[in-house]
């Protein structure tokens, strides 16, 4: 019987709408799983236009195995492509290099694995609100499943801190938007609060539902790779839930013998927002928040609620954490985009990490890396376009040239511009 258990103290309690153990940590799901085979998995690819074609209920039997069919709430999500680029792997060093890009969800992030077993639960429970705090990505997918399943959506960001791509997205998919005078953290602490005095259901990461779909990821690449591991899954590190989530597929993975070989994770934070990294490193392992500051929005959070999960994860994965500069996540961004995939800003944290990584001798350039992009080029257009109209120290910036209608004038401009290759080599794996 699937029931909830505690990070922190390990008591067991029903599955249910609270999140928290009365010591302070949080719940995560344990499952009572059958005997499963991946021939299983590999069969329900074949199958068109049930709930399996799902990338995330594809895997139910590892993610939900007592969920009635008839609550799940689907786009369908996941699904998303490896891609391999030469331009990439020759920024990082490491010729192994795959790149998973998330922003190919419905709603253009990550997020939407978590939130269809999210919304699902909520429906099952007999819900009748959600709500998130964002800095836009969770409320942009929060929006569109919620009105998908019929159900009155509460998103809170902060003021002036989310980009229009995210916030056009939760208003059209029509949730009621708090702007928050405050940050991420600030919007998050009203979360927890108000929860039971404003009557809604959280759909937060604090949710270990959450965390559920999330693990698709993991089970999906691992999938596309005919069940082999890589050495390292990188991941952009914020609210921590996606490192929680990996480390939980995996440990589920080996316990259940469907793999022999456990990835490392690396979990990458912008040195601005790096709470997680200063606990890693700290003698203490004591989380400090801390007032975020980066242009990664999507991992501008000062106090993580899924730190310790997260921890859990790095530990049996025998992975690290490490942070990089806005600097650097642009540059690697600039990287991925003239690649022709594109990403927002805070999923290139994982190349620049690599890169970072691999410099420093922990990853070596003959290992197989799997990096993870969480969200898509559009997100945060605003970010793009600065960079390259504007980046003083941009290295790879392609800024725009203004020309009087000539074409003598436009050849010559032509004629003087060299781009690189970055589209050589092209390779991806996909379902």
């Amino acid at each position: 019987m699937t029931q909830f258990k505690c990070v922190r103290c390990g008591q067991t309690a029903p599955a249910s709408d609270s999140y928290v153990c009365q010591c302070g940590g949080l719940f995560e799901v344990h499952h009572d799983f059958s005997d499963i085979s991946l021939e299983l998995f590999d069969e329900k690819l074949r199958e068109i236009g049930a709930v399996w074609s799902s990338g995330v209920w594809r895997y139910k039997e590892l993610i939900h195995p007592e969920l009635p069919p008839k609550y799940i709430v689907s786009r369908p999500e996941g699904n998303t492509n490896q891609y391999k680029r030469k331009g990439v792997s020759e920024y990082a060093g490491i010729d192994g290099l795959y790149m998973k890009h998330e922003g190919e969800n419905p709603s253009g992030s990550f997020k939407d694995r978590g939130m269809t077993v999210g919304v699902s639960m909520a429906v099952q429970s007999g819900a009748k609100k959600v709500a998130c705090a964002s800095t836009g990505n969770t409320s942009a997918s929060m929006a569109a499943y919620a009105a998908q399943a019929g159900l009155e959506g509460i998103v809170f960001v902060p003021e002036g801190m989310i980009s229009y791509g995210k916030l056009a997205q939760a208003l059209s998919y029509g949730s009621n938007v708090i702007q928050v005078k405050g940050n991420f953290d600030d919007a998050m602490s009203l979360i927890r609060n108000g929860a039971k005095r404003l009557g809604f259901y959280i759909l937060n990461s604090m949710n270990p539902w959450r965390i559920e779909g999330q693990k698709s990821i993991v089970f999906e690449m691992l999938q596309q790779r005919r069940w082999e591991s890589p050495d390292w899954i990188v991941v952009p590190a914020g609210n921590l839930g996606n490192t929680s989530a990996f480390g939980k597929a995996l440990r589920e993975l080996k316990q259940l013998g469907l793999i022999d070989k456990i990835p490392r994770i690396a979990a990458i934070q912008a040195e601005g927002a790096n709470p997680f990294y200063k606990l890693w490193h700290s003698i203490d392992k004591k989380l400090e928040p801390m007032k975020p500051d980066t242009i990664a929005s999507a991992i501008k959070i000062g106090n993580p609620v899924s730190w310790e999960k997260a921890f859990k994860s790095i530990m049996e994965t025998d992975g690290t954490v490490e942070q990089v500069s806005d600097s650097e996540i642009l540059d690697a961004k600039a990287v991925i985009d003239s690649s022709g995939i594109g990403c927002e800003p805070a999923s290139a944290a994982s190349v620049a990490g690599t890169r970072k990584l691999k410099d420093m001798g922990v990853i070596s350039s003959d290992e197989q890396v799997v990096c993870i992009l969480t969200g898509n080029l559009l997100k945060d257009p605003e970010t793009t376009v600065k960079y390259h109209l504007d980046g003083v120290s941009a290295r790879y910036s392609n800024k725009p040239r203004v020309v009087e209608a000539d074409l003598d004038r436009i050849e010559a401009i032509l004629s003087q511009v060299i781009k690189p290759a970055q589209g050589q080599e092209v390779k991806h794996i996909g379902n």
